[in-house]
């Protein structure tokens, strides 16, 4: 690897994911590529099973995409966003192909199209059946590993951001348990969501926030923290703590319905995700079982059509061309994150974030079912774009990492928090003790300071909307209005609570101090 000192003034780029690499992939300047895990391995992106959302189908437009991605919304997207980056979709997936991933094809030579929920046309465009994400990460390891002016840095993570006079000036790497300062100018986050900090989630274990707290702790503002999209059929058994094998919208596009042990059918499959997932929930807990049936869609060859799902649903013992899945919701996809502009800046000066993390105006409160890739690599181009463009300044020399202030609270103890609060069906009382839990903890653990943001966020919004519902205020407000925390106005916020009522007990998910 390139010395350390070599590297001093690059653009770093925290993320192994598609979002990450594409932003270096993208960049003609040279840069440094942060990944925890070797690429392609604990990214959400690798993990993707429908495709990519892009209008391409003959009788589809960009404008049609736009309409589907603003009604999914549910009044929080921004429109100009939307149009900008579903109107590049068609090239994206040009880009990509070029990049090397091979794409299904129809009969005609083209890319074949699934439908999926809430799109008024057949648009995703996938690769190997199911495994879409898998292909593209495959194609960009691939040229990432071959771009000799992209350094890449396995199992080194952002730590923390160092600032001068209100602008990112370096970054702290952790590294095979050695921390060390780089000094530059230019930060990208593309570190994933959150689904990590929930028990039942499709997410990998590294999706924790982490790229988040380092923005809010560096004074970014987050947007829309509530917004959790939770994928309403993973497969129901699996192992415990590990992420839940997801069963595609695809397989739901194609015809499979959902039932219960009577075989009855109880809600629209293809209504939008935050719908059919409640719809799920509710179903569970009145004592139900929900089955999801692809026996008559698929037709005896369930494993040709979707050979990702097939292999998992093997491990567990099932077959789906005879038995139907016994399926469930589980946390899925972050609609919130750091507040960018259509550049990928954030509200701090060289502070930049795409894909997940970020927080752009396309998704709104509900994301649009594989519109999630479409963003990564879109947006990504977008930040490389507007690097490239910039004389960067040159970087000062940065100090000795501070050490970390103390232990963090265990996952388990994080999973039961949110888990209990900040699900499927929220209440103000739940939300309130789930924060107040946290606060203790937020000082010294970047895990719960995302969780109590989120609760926060959760607990401000009193109205139900997208993938944020709130069983005391069911309805949907007249207006939509943004959340936007700092963490100065998370740290408020928490001590009000907790000078309102301080009482906690065991119950409240946390050890009680």
């Amino acid at each position: 690897m390139t010395g350390l000192a070599a590297l001093a003034g690059q653009p770093v780029i925290a993320g192994g994911g598609l979002a990450g690499l594409a932003t270096a992939l993208l960049m003609d300047r040279p840069c440094v590529l942060l990944s925890p895990a070797p690429l392609a391995r604990d990214a959400a992106s690798a993990l993707a099973q429908g495709g990519i959302a892009a209008a391409i189908g003959a009788d589809d437009s960009a404008g049609l995409h736009g309409a589907d991605t603003l009604a999914a919304g549910a009044g929080l997207c921004d429109p100009d966003v939307v149009a900008a980056i579903v109107g590049a979709g068609p090239d994206a997936v040009a880009a990509l192909a070029s990049l090397g991933v091979v794409f299904d094809l129809g009969a005609d030579g083209r890319p074949d199209l699934h439908l999926e929920a809430a799109h008024s046309r057949a648009r995703i465009a996938h690769a190997l059946g199911d495994g879409t994400g898998a292909e593209i990460m495959r194609a960009l390891v691939a040229r990432v590993r071959a771009t000799p002016r992209i350094t890449v840095m396995e199992g080194a993570g952002l730590r923390r951001l160092i600032l001068h006079d209100g602008r990112v000036a370096g970054v702290e790497i952790a590294r095979g348990g050695v921390v060390l300062a780089l000094p530059t100018s230019a930060c990208v986050i593309a570190t994933g969501g959150v689904g990590a900090l929930f028990p039942a989630t499709t997410s990998p274990v590294g999706g924790q926030g982490s790229g988040l707290a380092c923005a809010a702790r560096a004074g970014a503002v987050l947007r829309d923290m509530e917004f959790v999209q939770f994928h309403p059929t993973a497969l129901a058994d699996g192992p415990e703590g590990a992420p839940r094998a997801l069963v595609s919208e695809a397989v739901r596009g194609a015809g499979a319905i959902l039932v219960d042990e009577t075989g009855a059918r109880f809600t629209d499959e293809l209504a939008p995700r935050d719908v059919v997932a409640r719809a799920i929930q509710a179903h569970l807990t009145a004592g139900h079982r929900v089955l999801l049936d692809a026996r008559a869609a698929t037709r005896g060859d369930f494993a040709r059509h979707f050979p990702g799902i097939a292999r998992a649903c093997a491990a567990r013992g099932l077959d789906p061309d005879r038995q139907p899945m016994p399926v469930r919701p589980a946390v899925h996809y972050h609609m919130g994150g750091i507040e960018t502009d259509l550049n990928g800046r954030s509200t701090v000066p060289g502070l930049w974030a795409c894909g997940e993390a970020a927080s752009t105006g396309l998704h709104g409160a509900n994301r649009l079912a594989s519109n999630s890739l479409l963003e990564a690599f879109v947006c990504a181009g977008f930040v490389a774009r507007d690097l490239d463009a910039l004389s960067l300044p040159v970087p000062r020399p940065v100090g000795v990492p501070v050490p970390d202030a103390g232990d963090g609270v265990g996952l388990a103890d994080i999973h039961a928090c949110l888990g209990r609060a900040a699900g499927i069906l929220r209440d103000g009382a739940g939300l309130a003790r789930a924060a107040r839990a946290l606060a203790p903890h937020v000082a010294t653990d970047d895990r719960a300071l995302v969780g109590a943001m989120l609760c926060l966020a959760a607990l401000d919004r009193r109205e139900s909307r997208g993938g944020h519902y709130r069983t005391d205020y069911p309805r949907m407000a007249a207006t939509a209005v943004h959340s936007r925390l700092t963490l100065a106005r998370t740290l408020t916020m928490l001590a009000d609570l907790s000078a309102r009522d301080p009482a906690l007990t065991p119950a409240d998910g946390l050890t009680v101090p």
